[in-house]
């Protein structure tokens, strides 16, 4: 993995970005590989490719659609038999885990590749194949993979649901605009920031259950970059198994606004003096609040909002670089 290239990957979201919403404007790929009569659905994956999938069902749920999220790891995947959608995630194609969860799919389930990676093992072992668009990413971190993969599950969403993929081409675009003010607007907040998040006892990320994906994907950034602690959390659930390290760490606190338990949060972090910053919204107790274009629509945050964790983590890993390298 190369930090310059990683950064320079970010760089280039909006474009990547705006040209999946002008193809998604167009038409939507999974009007071609969904069968007719699909009942259920079922995502497998791993890493940032489970987190994607975790938040796709819960929306689809919440919409009446039977679907799940599985780690492709586990040996309780769903048997569910035909009728059952299973989606089986991997930007490089080439996920163990996920392949050889393929292989204990129940008979007559089918199966379809989402991928960054065409003639992929992946897409040999299913049945159809929806490719992410997202252009190879150099650094060798998922990143724009992670966005496109949230982004064309929006459009399995639209498609499920009977729906055309106008609105969420507009949605794209908005997000590709949010991603290029945070790009460009760099230097006036991301020192702050930085400075703020970065502590010694390691980085947290909370984000409302509808968006717990970007939470964890910003820790998971900041893993893999700069290879420091980093952990994520549910907002609401926070108080009940997080709050805990605010009194004996030196705790520092991504907040990804739009949780209703954002002020319980804060009772803990403002009486124990945690540093906490605010992105997408006013966080209750936050020493900094971040706001981009958009930042009001949860789905424009969906596909936005991990920039910043992925700048942090990517600056900082540039940073630790040169000093090793010097």
């Amino acid at each position: 993995m190369k930090p310059d290239a990683f950064m320079t990957d970010l760089t280039r979201k909006p474009e990547v970005l705006a040209r999946l919403a002008l193809m998604l404007a167009e038409g939507n790929p999974w009007a071609r590989v969904v069968p007719a009569d699909t009942e259920r659905v079922v995502f497998i994956g791993m890493g940032s490719s489970n987190y994607a999938g975790a938040v796709a069902a819960a929306r689809l749920r919440a919409r009446g659609i039977i679907a799940v999220a599985e780690l492709a790891s586990s040996a309780l995947l769903p048997d569910w038999g035909p009728r059952t959608l299973v989606v089986a995630t991997s930007a490089s194609g080439g996920s163990t885990e996920t392949l050889d969860a393929l292989i204990r799919q129940p008979e007559g389930a089918a199966t379809v590749a989402l991928t960054n990676t065409p003639g992929s093992p992946l897409t040999e072992r299913c049945d159809a194949v929806v490719t992410l668009e997202a252009d190879v990413e150099h650094g060798g971190v998922a990143c724009r993979s992670y966005q496109h993969t949230l982004a064309v599950l929006l459009a399995l969403e639209c498609h499920l649901l009977g729906t055309d993929t106008t609105a969420l081409a507009a949605t794209i675009d908005s997000a590709a605009a949010a991603s290029t003010y945070l790009l460009d607007s760099e230097s006036s907040w991301l020192p702050e920031v930085s400075e703020l998040l970065l502590g010694p006892s390691g980085t947290y990320l909370a984000a409302p259950v509808h968006r717990l994906c970007s939470a964890q994907q910003g820790a998971l950034m900041v893993r893999e970059g700069p290879r420091l602690p980093g952990a994520a959390c549910e907002t609401g659930d926070w108080s009940h198994v997080d709050v805990y390290l605010t009194k004996t760490t030196d705790y520092r606190l991504l907040v990804f606004a739009g949780s209703p338990w954002e002020a319980q949060l804060a009772e803990w972090t403002t009486a124990r003096g945690s540093t906490v910053v605010g992105v997408g919204g006013d966080v209750p107790g936050a020493r900094y609040v971040l706001r981009y274009p958009g930042d009001s629509d949860d789905d424009v945050a969906l596909l936005t909002e991990v920039l910043v964790p992925e700048m942090v983590a990517g600056r900082r890993w540039q940073q630790i670089t040169q000093e090793t390298v010097g």
